[in-house]
């Protein structure tokens, strides 16, 4: 088979004579790829034989705002080129995330100023490649990635960041950031014990569903909370023994009552008065992981009102502890994680509910402007599953 490199505009294909090399290095010759050299090649030719375009439309953050409408514009750009260990890829998914306006504030690294890019995750298919990129990957294959810049038409993404997956489908993308925090924060913080019970909120969303069933297969008795009578039923197919509709019960009322021994474990991404409910149910030795406090990211500090007062006392009188979660400083479980987790996918003993949008005002989200309706979506608390915004739709083969 003969090694192909696209032209500088991308039509031709000139094939290289390999017979003598491969006698006088001894490689034996691999299976066939195509390779774009970046040497060579400023413009590609994707696997559907279409050409890639000149420019494209991404999302970038020009002003720190916890208001991701006010922090994020539009802007249309030119297409980039990957490196040498680099992908491009055309998205098909991207994952919203409640961070994202924490990202948009600047709050992770008050360094870097505007513009930058934003979107955590992103899938879709290789259409560019670097020549070293190439011994992994080919043009086609289908990649998912956890990194900045996924809120865009194309992103170039590092190889050695990319995950191969077997098709473009949110699903997979549920995993790289949500179904990650759930499977390490409670493998490495949670310590969990078969018998004990644990308390997820905000449990039909995008992470606490993956907390419900990774708590649910460690033999726990789970409690999740949530919003809707919908979300409760939902919670009780994936496994929650014990759904509580915050806005019909009182959820300190119903802990007491029914728990009266406490919680060992709580998964908590709410913040503000729900983690005060929280420490006030922890069980002896009970383990609290702060994954997040959505009900404060939208302020100017960012930071929910907590009445902390007491809570040297309080953790002091039960042995218990609080213990915070960033993905970003647990990278070296991610491999595993990521593994396991699209091992019991394929084995249909998880469920990644996905929610694009069907039933909200203005139907599905579809492309890029889209996303700031998925971010409004999500901080109303409508979504059920991982909020996923479909960049562009799956290409149609334009064979005969």
């Amino acid at each position: 088979m003969s090694r192909t490199l696209l032209t500088r505009n991308g039509r031709g294909a000139i094939p290289l004579l390999r017979g003598r090399a491969d006698a006088l290095s001894g490689v034996r010759p691999v299976a066939r790829r195509l390779v774009i050299d970046m040497s060579y090649s400023a413009h590609f030719m994707d696997f559907k034989a279409s050409s890639i375009p000149s420019g494209m439309r991404k999302l970038v953050v020009s002003k720190l705002s916890p208001n991701f409408r006010e922090a994020v514009s539009a802007q249309s750009v030119a297409v980039p080129t990957p490196g040498d260990a680099d992908l491009l890829v055309r998205n098909r998914f991207a994952g919203i995330n409640a961070s994202d306006i924490n990202y948009s504030a600047g709050r992770y690294d008050p360094s870097v100023k505007p513009p930058f890019d934003t979107g955590f995750e992103g899938i879709g298919e290789v259409v560019g490649l670097g020549l070293s990129a190439s011994s992994r990957y080919t043009v086609g294959d289908t990649v998912a990635y956890f990194g900045s810049g996924a809120f865009a038409e194309y992103t170039v993404v590092p190889a050695k960041e990319s995950v191969a997956v077997p098709a473009a489908k949110p699903e997979f993308l549920t995993l790289l950031v949500s179904g990650a925090t759930a499977y390490i924060a409670l493998k490495r913080l949670g310590d969990l014990a078969k018998g004990e019970t644990v308390l997820v909120t905000a449990a039909a969303g995008g992470t606490g569903q993956f907390a419900v069933q990774f708590a649910k297969r460690a033999g726990c008795h789970v409690i999740g909370t949530c919003s809707s009578d919908e979300k409760a039923g939902f919670l009780k197919t994936i496994g929650c023994d014990r759904p509580i509709n915050y806005t019909t019960e009182d959820l300190a009322k119903t802990l007491r009552s029914e728990y009266p021994r406490g919680v060992d474990v709580v998964y908590e991404s709410v913040g503000g008065s729900v983690l005060e409910v929280a420490v006030n149910s922890l069980a002896n030795k009970g383990r609290l992981i702060v994954i997040g406090f959505i009900s404060g990211y939208q302020t100017a500090s960012g930071i929910p009102a907590f009445r902390g007062a007491t809570l040297p006392a309080k953790l002091l009188q039960k042995s218990a502890s609080i213990r915070g979660f960033f993905l970003p400083h647990f990278i070296s479980d991610y491999k595993e994680a990521l593994g396991s987790m699209m091992q019991m996918l394929s084995q249909g003993k998880l469920v990644c509910e996905v929610d694009c949008g069907d039933s909200s005002e203005g139907g599905r989200f579809v492309g890029l402007e889209s996303v700031f309706r998925a971010v409004d979506y999500m901080y109303a608390g409508k979504n059920l599953g991982k909020v996923v915004v479909e960049v562009a739709p799956t290409p149609v083969s334009n064979k005969l």
